[in-house]
C-alpha cells in the first residue's frame, strides 16, 4: 500500500542500505512530497549526528500532486526571494541543523534567479549565519551552460554565492562536461545527476524509438558483465570533476546494482561506445519532456 508509514518504511530501509554501502550524500527537496520529513524522522530515528552525512535539499517549487502519479500538475515554480525565505524556513523546521546544502531548483538564465541582487545577497546571508553551510544551484535543460555562467559569476561583496553547482550529466546528454569542468576547477563541488537518462540508460527503458540504443546497451554490458545502469553509471564517475553522482535508486535492488557501479572499469571500447550515442542537446530535451512523471 502507498500509505505514509509504508512509503517511510521504504525509504527508511534504502537509506539504512545506503549508509552501510559508505554512501553519505542524501539529496532531497520542499517539492520532493515528504522527503525532508521522511528524512528528518529517519536521522533522528537513527541518531545520526549533524555532520556525519552531507544532506542536501532544495528549494523554488511547490508539491502540488498530493501522491498522485497522474497529477495534471506535480509541482509549481518559483524563484523569489520571499518564496526562498519561506522554504528555508520550512526545509530548517524538518531539517534542523543537519541542512548542509541548500539549492535552487532548476534555476534558468531565463527566470532571472541567478541576476536577482536581493535573493542572491539572501542566499549568502543564509550561509553566513549558519542556516546551511552551502548554496547550490541546480540546471536543468539544453541553455544550462549559459545558466552556469551566469551561477559562477555571482557574488556578494566580492563572496562567491554558490558553492556547487547540480546538473544533467549522462552518456546520451554531456554536453556539460566542459562546463561543469571549468567549474570544478574553479573550486565548485560538482553533483551530476539524471545519470541514468530519467530510465532511459537502463534495462526497462521501453520508450518506443529506443530499442536500437537498448540492444546496444545491453550487448556492452553484457559482454562486461554488468547491467546497463551499471555501464552507464560508470560512464558518469570516470569523469574528474564529478564528486558526487546521484543514484535515485527506488529499490534495495537497484541501489546494489548502483554501488556495484563502482567496480566498472570503463576500457577504451565501451567508452567509445558511449561517447557514440550521445544525441544533439535539443532532441534529448525534447525527448526528456515528453516521458511520463515517474
Amino acid at each position: 500500500m502507498r500509505t505514509p508509514e509504508a512509503l517511510y518504511r521504504r525509504t527508511a530501509e534504502l537509506l539504512d542500505r545506503a549508509r552501510v554501502a559508505g554512501i553519505r550524500y542524501v539529496d532531497a527537496a520542499r517539492s520532493y512530497g515528504r522527503a525532508e520529513e521522511f528524512l528528518a524522522r529517519w536521522l533522528g530515528e537513527r541518531r545520526v549526528p549533524p555532520g556525519s552525512l552531507t544532506i542536501g535539499s532544495k528549494w523554488g517549487y511547490r508539491y502540488t500532486a498530493n501522491w498522485a502519479l497522474d497529477a495534471p500538475v506535480h509541482e509549481e515554480k518559483e524563484l523569489s526571494r520571499a518564496h526562498f525565505q519561506t522554504q528555508l524556513a520550512e526545509s530548517r523546521a524538518h531539517l534542523g541543523s543537519h541542512l548542509d546544502l541548500y539549492q535552487i531548483h532548476s534555476a534558468t538564465a531565463e527566470s532571472g534567479c541567478l541576476e536577482d541582487a536581493s535573493l542572491l545577497r539572501a542566499l549568502v546571508a543564509g550561509r553566513r549565519e549558519g542556516a546551511y553551510r552551502a548554496a547550490g544551484v541546480t540546471l536543468s535543460g539544453p541553455a544550462s551552460a549559459r545558466a552556469l555562467e551566469l551561477a559562477l559569476a555571482a557574488q556578494v561583496d566580492g563572496e562567491r554565492v554558490f558553492d556547487t553547482v547540480q546538473a544533467t550529466f549522462n552518456c546520451l546528454e554531456p554536453s556539460l562536461a566542459g562546463p561543469l569542468a571549468r567549474a570544478h576547477d574553479a573550486g565548485l563541488g560538482v553533483i551530476a545527476k539524471e545519470v541514468f537518462a530519467n530510465g532511459r540508460l537502463t534495462d526497462a527503458n521501453r520508450l518506443p524509438g529506443d530499442e536500437s540504443l537498448v540492444r546496444g546497451l545491453r550487448a556492452a554490458a553484457g559482454a562486461r558483465s554488468c547491467s546497463i545502469d551499471q555501464l552507464a553509471l560508470a560512464f558518469v564517475l570516470s569523469h574528474p570533476f564529478v564528486d558526487v553522482a546521484l543514484s535515485g535508486a527506488a529499490t534495495s535492488a537497484q541501489l546494489a546494482s548502483h554501488t556495484a557501479a563502482l567496480d566498472v572499469a570503463l576500457q577504451d571500447g565501451a567508452r567509445a561506445l558511449l561517447e557514440g550515442i550521445t544525441e544533439p542537446a535539443e532532441r534529448y530535451w525534447a525527448t526528456r519532456a515528453r516521458l511520463p512523471w515517474s
